[in-house]
């Protein structure tokens, strides 16, 4: 039912309707909607002189259950330690978060909003919604529900097989 929307990626001009040219065109498909839908929410959030790479670490650590650290950070970000320091240098320069010392481990930082970062979640979440909404504007429920379920289980395969290469 849902797959008719994956069908509508362009082959050399054609839409693909075969079996096959919709599996090949799946992965660019999947890449290019993720661009698209970063780049509405980054021309959103361009007011406020944030960008993915500053925003999506602030929903992370905004959206965690429990006080997030660096390395866990990392990981929901698929990037390496040294990339999330980096990032993390800038989001404390512009004063969006603090780091603090977990416990006896001097190594181990637990990333925390600050009053700044509380106050531009509010509108990183606000263009989130909106573009969300308008982003999945005319897809019914059920239509959803698979597309949901088809991306799980790609990423899920994406991690069994970056694990069996690691």
């Amino acid at each position: 039912m849902a797959y008719h929307i994956l069908a509508l990626h362009l082959i050399g001009g054609q839409v693909a309707q075969t079996p096959r040219q919709r599996r090949d065109a799946f992965g660019g498909l999947v890449a290019r909607a993720a661009r698209q839908w970063r780049r509405a929410v980054d021309r959103r959030l361009e007011p406020f002189g944030l960008t993915e790479a500053t925003w999506l670490p602030l929903i992370y650590v905004a959206r965690a259950q429990a006080p997030m650290r660096q390395k866990d950070l990392a990981a929901a970000l698929v990037l390496d330690g040294s990339s999330v320091v980096r990032l993390l240098d800038a989001l404390e320069k512009s004063g969006h978060i603090e780091r603090r010392e977990e416990g006896a481990d001097r190594r181990a930082k637990i990333i925390n909003l600050t009053t700044r970062g509380w106050s531009i979640i509010e509108q990183v979440e606000a263009a989130s919604r909106d573009v969300r909404n308008a982003t999945l504007l005319g897809l019914k429920d059920d239509e959803l529900a698979v597309a949901t379920r088809v991306l799980d289980l790609v990423c899920q395969n994406l991690a069994r097989q970056q694990d069996e290469d690691d």
